[in-house]
């Protein structure tokens, strides 16, 4: 079974283990990468990276179950669940079938860096093996929607 994963936010790729949580850069959730929204972004829209069921939704992070029942998490920054939602809003509830580009929830990376928290966002296919997803490129800009990694069972 392969998987194709696509960008759920415009900025900057960055390897899972350049994420600020030892949780995320030991892929001990899972493979995938993560994206760094630009420094002088304002309110960025979250869009589901696959198509599916949204099993997860809380402000700041979410999880898709795809039709062959994998789970992709999109983790919007680092223990941003301190934060109690400020920042972010979200557009989809759990049980909601999704296609890719739904736009998830938005939020402002400039809240987040205001309360020194990193605003780098892993997307991980859920416990699947490290270094099993295959990106075009693991630095450089990307734009929503486009291809971030693919993910083939194993």
């Amino acid at each position: 079974m392969s998987l194709a994963v696509y960008a759920p936010l415009t900025g900057d790729l960055a390897a899972l283990g350049k994420v600020p949580d030892p949780a995320f850069a030991a892929q001990m959730l899972g493979s995938g990468l993560a994206i760094e929204p630009s420094q002088e972004s304002g309110p960025l829209d979250v869009a589901a990276p696959v198509a599916g069921v949204v099993a997860k939704v809380h402000p700041h992070a979410f999880v898709i179950k795809t039709r062959c029942g994998t789970g992709v998490l999109v983790h919007v920054g680092i223990d941003t669940v301190r934060l109690n939602g400020e920042g972010f809003r979200t557009h989809a509830t759990e049980g909601e079938q999704v296609e890719v580009g739904h736009a998830m929830l938005t939020f402002d990376p400039a809240v987040v860096r205001a309360h020194g928290l990193s605003s780098i966002c892993p997307v991980v296919v859920l416990d699947s093996r490290p270094g099993s997803s295959q990106p075009p490129a693991v630095t450089g800009p990307i734009r929503a929607g486009a291809l971030l990694f693919s993910w083939t069972a194993s």
